[in-house]
């Protein structure tokens, strides 16, 4: 499955601004052709706001994607917030949902908790025949939420609203995500500032022994995977080192 990331630095609490943008970074994309599936970062129309006014997805919002995916023929996956659930939606070629995942673990450190109702279920859907576990942002901090999946999981993605100054971070945790559960890790994050915030970018997808197959830097723009991902390397990963077998659970003391 070919999958590109839309990585740009989008304007703050400007939806139809970011709306057209977007609009244009896919048609000048010389490989969009070629996309089977297209990952945005979170909230990715408003900006990581905590005005709920702003972020809160309206029926029109819904539409400007559905119809992206229709007239692209790919599957979408991007962010919003609905009902006061800071959310990962995903639609397929038709923009048909296909699944919302309610970010679990709010930004407390930065009040989004104060703001924002946190979800508390995993999801796993299935894509062009390929497990995907969607997480948001801070979940990424959290290995246990990957622990849960690992086994019926081919792809995790991850979109965030990560700030520059803690890249390092970001980048180490997506590869570790993919290395210890042997699957894919897509991590994408947006550019540009937000006030004084800087966001460094840096949107990756590392396959299941941590070498990466998409690498956004700083740059802007949809980056499109040269080999793609493959459920096929997932299986013969975990075939040859059968990590995964030998976890334990046990009670933590």
């Amino acid at each position: 499955m070919k999958i590109a990331i839309c990585q740009y630095n989008m304007k703050w609490e400007d939806k139809e601004f970011n709306k057209k943008k977007i609009e244009s970074l896919i048609e000048t994309c010389p490989h969009k052709r070629e996309i089977d599936w297209l990952i945005f970062s979170e909230m990715t129309l408003s900006g990581f706001t905590m005005n709920t006014a702003v972020s809160e997805l309206g029926d029109s919002d819904r539409q400007f994607f559905c119809d992206l995916a229709q007239r692209n023929n790919i599957n979408i996956s991007y962010g919003g917030v609905e009902s006061g659930f800071n959310n990962l939606i995903t639609i397929n070629r038709h923009g048909d949902r296909i699944k919302a995942y309610s970010k679990i673990h709010l930004y407390a450190f930065g009040e989004e908790d104060k703001y924002y109702k946190a979800g508390s279920k995993q999801e796993i859907f299935e894509l062009e025949g390929m497990k995907i576990a969607p997480l948001l942002c801070f979940d990424l901090r959290f290995p246990y939420l990957f622990w849960n999946m690992a086994e019926k999981t081919d792809v995790y993605v991850v979109i965030a609203a990560w700030p520059m100054r803690r890249a390092e971070h970001w980048m180490t945790l997506l590869r570790a995500r993919a290395v210890e559960n042997q699957c894919y890790c897509i991590g994408v994050n947006r550019t540009g500032f937000e006030g004084k915030l800087e966001y460094s970018g840096n949107s990756m997808c590392f396959d299941p022994l941590g070498k990466v197959v998409i690498d956004c830097k700083n740059g802007e723009g949809v980056f499109v995977s040269e080999t793609g991902v493959s459920e096929e390397l997932v299986r013969t990963t975990r075939e040859r080192f059968p990590f995964l077998k030998e976890r334990k659970n046990f009670p933590w003391s």
